[in-house]
């Protein structure tokens, strides 16, 4: 059976303890969609409490348990409903990705006093001061849980730099510790050197750090029996430390934990490959170059050649690799790298993830569900935003589970019209897909001698005609302008 991931959250997922309930309750409808694992978000305590998105981690071991912040549930709930969700996903073989925030802490207990240097923004390997001291809340006691699960406790030296000191203006402080007078190696130049993203880095060349981080990953999947990782700003942590993390997890835990991670780099297929190789492929990445694409055609419109929609991205470049996705959860709009596909083009480009032999397609909860929320424009405006569920999104995925198998045959000549064939297998019958960005098209392809004579329908319901397969395996399938059609066997 095909593989396929939904993202369960959002950047404005409902908060009140919901999601989780909502997981456990949806856990069959998924399945019957064919969604074989479920990506959640972050199910530590944050520090913005029971409003934190989960990417403001404080204590990892506080799964909704402690009364931490404020809260003892997190926005998602409580650790009880988050055992009960994962059980009945799994109950539907349906695999748990947990998403892994290990770059940074945030919410500290206590000030510390320690020496720093300031840096450029712009550029962090360019030093603005000299030496100094400053206070930080550095210090992680956490009072509400205790030494339960782990009696580490946080200090400055488990941390490479911070974005705050005590009465002094916001800045990057680049902590002077034991274990480095530099940032970390990153594989790219970005910002002179991007390990530094937000809130307490953590200092990952800490030997105390990277022991209590393994000891943590092998607690968590103790606690859950997760069966997947989602690695959170790849951008920003030492790829060594990723390598070694989920090495140590897959042979303490027993199992081949799959993992996915996210580096955002639109456009820039070579830092995505670079980063696999530097892993020795121990992971894959999450395909942001072919969500660009997808973002730029939506825009572009008919102008766009849609022959070029594949170029430069890992799904191409290296499909066993690649984690294709449509929108997610920081290119929704009114996000820091809002990049959203329009809602006229998420059925092709859902189509060109679904319905396609390569890579592993992820799918986006609102492009699901829908979606509703307010918050504040690039002018400091509140704005509305509304996501409608992407029309025929079920039907795509039933035509994923039930007819995109066997061998694929492209008809990729025209700049405004795509089509390619999936012949079927032994057990599954295959579908013909047809899409364009202009005018109405009818495309012939071929399906193959075995459906001589078979009639098609449109599966989408975009077209109310028929298609026979003539006698040498050939059809001439249809599809509206602007939109999709998925022709399978009546």
């Amino acid at each position: 059976m095909n593989q396929t991931m939904i993202q369960f959250f959002h950047w404005y997922s409902e908060g009140s303890g919901k999601l989780w309930k909502q997981a456990e309750q949806q856990a069959e409808y998924l399945s019957n969609l064919g969604i074989t694992s479920v990506w959640f978000p972050p199910a530590y305590k944050g520090t913005n409490g029971e409003n934190s998105i989960g990417y403001d981690a404080y204590d990892l071991f506080d799964l909704g348990e402690f009364d931490q912040k404020g809260t003892i549930p997190t926005k998602y709930g409580t650790k009880d409903d988050y055992i009960k969700a994962i059980k009945a996903l799994k109950k539907e073989n349906i695999q748990v990705i947990v998403d892994i925030v290990l770059g940074h802490k945030a919410g500290g207990d206590e000030l510390e006093t320690f020496k720093a240097v300031k840096v450029d923004e712009d550029n962090r390997e360019k030093v603005i001061s000299g030496e100094i001291e400053i206070q930080s809340y550095t210090k992680f006691t956490f009072p509400g849980r205790g030494k339960k699960y782990s009696d580490f406790e946080w200090n400055f030296t488990c941390f490479s730099g911070v974005d705050y000191a005590e009465g002094m203006d916001s800045c990057i402080f680049k902590i002077k510790n034991e274990y480095g007078t530099d940032w970390e190696e990153m594989i790219d130049d970005e910002k002179g050197n991007y390990d530094y993203l937000m809130y307490n880095d953590i200092e990952h060349r800490n030997p105390f750090v990277r022991e209590e981080l393994n000891n943590w990953a092998k607690w968590y999947f103790d606690q859950t029996d997760f069966d997947g990782v989602r690695l959170d700003a790849l951008k920003h942590i030492s790829f060594d430390f990723y390598k070694e993390w989920i090495t140590l997890l897959r042979s303490n835990s027993g199992k081949n934990i799959f993992a996915v991670g996210e580096y955002w780099a639109p456009g820039y297929l070579n830092l995505l490959q670079k980063y696999i190789e530097v892993t020795e492929g121990c992971m894959s990445l999450f395909d942001s170059s072919l969500q660009n694409n997808f973002h730029n055609a939506s825009r572009e419109g008919d102008s766009y050649d849609l022959r070029k929609i594949l170029d430069g991205s890992l799904t191409q470049a290296d499909p066993l690799h690649s984690v294709s996705l449509v929108d997610n959860h920081d290119t929704q709009p009114l996000q820091d790298l809002e990049a959203p596909v329009e809602e006229w083009f998420k059925p092709l480009a859902y189509a060109l993830i679904l319905l396609r032999q390569d890579g592993y397609p992820c799918i986006f909860y609102p492009d699901l569900y829908g979606a509703q929320y307010v918050d504040k424009d690039r002018e400091g405006n509140d704005q509305e935003i509304f996501l409608n569920k992407v029309d025929g999104i079920e039907e795509l995925l039933k035509a994923r589970k039930n007819h995109a198998y066997g061998e694929q045959r492209d008809y990729f000549e025209d700049a405004n019209c795509l089509g390619w064939v999936r012949e079927g297998n032994e057990e599954y019958s295959g579908c013909a897909v047809v899409l364009s960005n202009k005018d109405a098209y009818e495309k012939p392809m071929e399906m193959g001698e075995k459906y001589i004579g078979k009639t098609f329908y449109d599966l989408l319901a975009r077209s109310e005609e028929k298609v026979t397969i003539d006698e040498k395996g050939w059809g001439n399938f249809p599809v509206p302008a602007g939109n999709v059609s998925v022709w399978i066997v009546e």
